[in-house]
């Protein structure tokens, strides 16, 4: 019974960090002007700023997939790959971030894909 309990808690860590990751994110649309490019690069940015200090792995250990889902954990994880690759070179310090992030984008790409082959694409009437 005491896994359960366990599961419980990481699932309410997870909603609890990655809920208020969003909410951050949907006052900063309501309170500004700016676009909605912008915030992605900012959250992105503020992901890679953390790891850079060393602070958002521990929010990753806190929270997991609450943390590494948002954009905010996609710089985390350009961050990451970039200081591993780092340690072994300049070159790997390229191609980490690259080597890290590989296996989402390529699923983001595929399924981008084939959702697009099964939908047809309208575009936005204002």
């Amino acid at each position: 019974m005491e896994k359960y309990w366990d599961l419980l808690l990481m699932f309410v860590k997870a909603f609890a960090v990655g809920g208020a990751i969003c909410t951050v994110a949907q006052v900063v649309i309501n309170k500004t002007k700016l676009t909605a490019g912008r915030i992605l690069v900012i959250f992105m940015l503020s992901g890679v700023a953390l790891e850079a200090l060393g602070l958002y792995d521990y929010i990753v250990q806190f929270a997991g997939a609450g943390a590494t889902v948002p954009i905010c954990g996609f710089g985390y994880l350009l961050a990451r790959g970039g200081i591993r690759g780092a340690e072994k070179g300049l070159f790997y310090a390229v191609t980490g971030p690259l080597s890290a992030a590989s296996a989402g984008v390529t699923a983001a790409v595929i399924f981008s894909f084939l959702f697009a082959l099964i939908f047809r694409p309208k575009s936005k009437k204002n």
